[in-house]
């Protein structure tokens, strides 16, 4: 019987790993399930909140509101070792 094909069989050199990885996390749109993550938070807490914007207000406080938790995010991943 055929054994599966190993991703870590021949790993190649860490460039390669590294194209490899963020390929297949690019396509499981990694980056818009955190988006969407962060949205249904931001949303769950001015509910909440019973916190009423305008359209303008709501987009304006997630995108920075966002920014700020991936800028945390960047320094918790910097910290790992």
């Amino acid at each position: 019987m055929d054994n599966p094909p190993n991703f870590y069989q021949n790993p190649g050199s860490y460039d390669d790993i590294l194209k490899q990885m963020t390929q297949r996390m690019q396509q499981k749109q990694v980056d818009n399930q955190i988006v969407t993550m962060l949205q249904q938070a931001f949303e769950k807490e001015l509910t909440q909140g019973n916190l009423v914007l305008s359209r303008s207000e709501r987009g304006r406080l997630f995108q920075q509101v966002s920014k700020t938790i991936l800028r945390n995010v960047i320094r918790k991943i910097d910290d790992i070792r």
